[in-house]
């Protein structure tokens, strides 16, 4: 049997099968030969989550939780966070090489261009009541937008395609800003086409006379950005791809996007930090939450990834923002919190044996709060950054080969066929 093929054999029926092995993977679809009667179905995995199925292929971003590695486009994160702007990360994300000097210039007063939301998206958000949740202003506003747009739906045509995805990285800051200053009673600040993308967006959402904003936060959120751009096929990026493989426009898919991101077990987890520290409380209290993580009465959130197996490279980058952002703004008693449990965990056999390390929200949401952002922006900030990461994805779907609309398979657990009660 050659070294690329698995062999098979089935218990119930004695019989082998060979199945292709590439890129360390067997297709799903070959396990059907796989059967005990011949009128069967045939054999199927079953992976609740998707934990151990590749959905597709992507030359995007490289992630290995055992050795802690996380790569856009070959590069490692530690060298691009703090030393290429989000720009750059995202025409890298966008295209697979980093910009020249005059594609990013070009590319970048297009973006400014796009900076107008049409009057209606912003009268619809003003529909919404002071205290609705900034996620439903920003999956409706997203998903207006294609209604003002009808050329989006053109989605075979690839420069129609790279317009729409210009225009959303161009809008989400604008759509964020104007919901929170809707929410606070302010109004709505013009974009200055004079500022960077981050620096624009910091000065829409807390601008106004005589505010000015320090660089210091504007290059932390530029950091935090590159930081969230992108990150494989996460519950958000494989809502985008699973809603765009019915071939809507991409500012429904966005939205669907929007809403995954939306939950506490993705893109809310760093207020669930902040709040488990508020419940701590002091440096003091810190062992007697850690016994009570350890017998399972309580959770220590930020600590452990769904890929990571080692400490999140995003993290280690994340801190030390949080320190200069701090140094900016004034410290912080959480702050002490957060590095006197990280440094207890790290050393405690229990969180270390179990792999429980610092993730990316362990510290953002530190960064979020020092900086002003209301806690429930959080998540909006997050979807701005990925927004890229989202449209790469789009547009990666739309140039795969091996384009199929989404549609998973289910082992059916209900009752068998049976009468309606008094039918004949």
């Amino acid at each position: 049997m050659p070294a690329d093929m698995l062999q098979i054999t089935d218990q119930r029926t004695g019989k082998q099968y060979q199945v292709s092995v590439q890129d360390e993977t067997i297709r799903a679809i070959d396990l059907r030969q796989i059967k005990v009667e011949d009128d069967d179905f045939g054999l199927m995995t079953y992976d609740p989550g998707y934990t151990n199925t590749a959905c597709c292929r992507s030359e995007i971003t490289f992630i290995d939780g055992a050795k802690g590695i996380l790569r856009y486009r070959g590069y490692p994160i530690e060298q691009l966070a703090g030393r290429v702007s989000y720009m750059q990360t995202a025409w890298l994300i966008l295209h697979g090489e980093l910009p020249t000097a005059e594609e990013l210039e070009a590319w970048t007063s297009g973006l400014k261009s796009e900076m107008c939301v049409h009057a209606s998206v912003r009268r619809l958000l003003e529909t919404f009541h002071y205290d609705a949740n900034p996620m439903h202003m920003l999956m409706s506003a997203v998903a207006a937008l294609g209604s003002y747009h009808p050329e989006s739906g053109e989605i075979s045509d690839p420069a129609n395609r790279r317009l729409q995805i210009d225009r959303l990285i161009a809008q989400m800051p604008l759509i964020a800003a104007y919901a929170y200053r809707h929410k606070q009673g302010l109004d709505p600040i013009a974009p200055d086409p004079e500022l960077s993308y981050c620096g624009n967006f910091l000065n829409m959402f807390f601008g106004g006379p005589g505010v000015s904003v320090h660089p210091v936060l504007v290059e932390a959120l530029d950091v935090l950005f590159v930081l969230h751009a992108d990150h494989e096929q996460n519950c958000s990026a494989a809502a985008m791809r699973g809603v765009g493989s019915s071939q809507p426009d991409p500012y429904m898919s966005a939205s669907a996007a929007i809403a995954a991101l939306a939950g506490p077990l993705h893109g809310g987890a760093n207020a669930a930090v902040l709040r488990m520290l508020r419940t701590i409380g002091s440096v003091e209290r810190i062992p007697e939450y850690v016994e009570r993580a350890k017998a399972g009465e309580f959770r220590l959130m930020g600590f452990g990834h769904r890929v990571y197996k080692n400490y999140d490279p995003r993290a280690r980058i994340i801190k030390k923002t949080a320190e200069d952002v701090l140094a900016v703004t004034g410290t912080s008693p959480l702050l002490e919190i957060a590095q006197e449990l990280e440094k207890i965990a790290l050393q405690d056999e229990y969180f270390v044996n179990r792999k429980l390390y610092p993730n990316v929200d362990f510290y953002s949401g530190l960064i979020y709060q020092a900086m002003g952002f209301p806690t429930e922006f959080f998540t909006v900030l997050f979807a701005i950054g990925r927004t890229v990461g989202w449209m790469a994805q789009w547009e990666e779907l739309m140039n795969d080969s091996e384009f199929k609309i989404a549609r998973p398979r289910q082992i059916y657990t209900g009752p068998e066929e049976r009468p309606l009660p008094g039918s004949a």
